[in-house]
């Protein structure tokens, strides 16, 4: 069974919607036409704390987020758009996350080569396009593969003010997008998981 676990960037600790959550999910139902199983974590309910190591010690809730992403196949993570920029949590995910471009398997690999990552931007301003390169251009230094066309986003008009969790409906050319990128995704992770990368001995 090909997995995926969506970590949402929202500033807003639950209870409180999301449109970051809701983007997230609507990628794990697309992922779910896929025959993926998928589940969301709220990185911003949790203790992460700052720093570029595994484990930062004491009261870090890191590591078991990391133990969820490690048994994943897939990685989504999602953004709202502050400023023109990824959120302030997507930054710490990710740097969180450098600690696995100095890790390996037994065979030289970097431990999170063979894994594809996916993205997700929501905002009611622009800025789509920089953070998913910014996001994937982090996840590629780190080891994820990245599917074709494997992000699906949704900005508001320019000087708007709509959030993504209040359209009455997902404008078509962001639901086939999303589904385009879940079928790519899936696609790659199960090619991936049959035929993996090379050793680096």
């Amino acid at each position: 069974m090909t997995t995926a676990l969506a970590i949402t960037c929202t500033l807003k600790p639950s209870p409180a919607s999301s449109s970051s959550d809701l983007i997230a999910r609507h990628i794990l139902d697309a992922l779910a036409e896929q025959g993926v199983e998928g589940d969301v974590v709220r990185a911003v309910d949790h203790d992460i704390k700052p720093g570029v190591e595994r484990d930062m010690g004491d009261g870090d809730e890191w590591p078991a987020i990391l133990e969820r992403i490690q048994a994943a196949d897939i990685l989504v993570i999602t953004t709202p758009t502050w400023l023109g920029h990824m959120s302030s949590v997507a930054q710490r995910v990710l740097e969180r996350l450098d600690a696995e471009v100095s890790e390996t398997d037994d065979r030289g690999r970097p431990s999170m080569l063979g894994k594809v990552a996916m993205c997700g931007v929501v905002g009611n301003e622009d800025g789509a396009h920089k953070i998913i390169a910014d996001m994937f251009g982090a996840l590629n230094d780190i080891g994820f593969t990245i599917a074709g066309q494997g992000s699906t986003y949704w900005n508001d008009e320019a000087m708007g003010g709509r959030d993504y969790k209040d359209l009455d409906a997902v404008p078509e050319p962001v639901d086939k997008t999303t589904h385009a990128a879940a079928r790519n995704a899936a696609h790659l992770a199960r090619v991936l998981s049959e035929k993996a990368f090379p050793a680096y001995e």
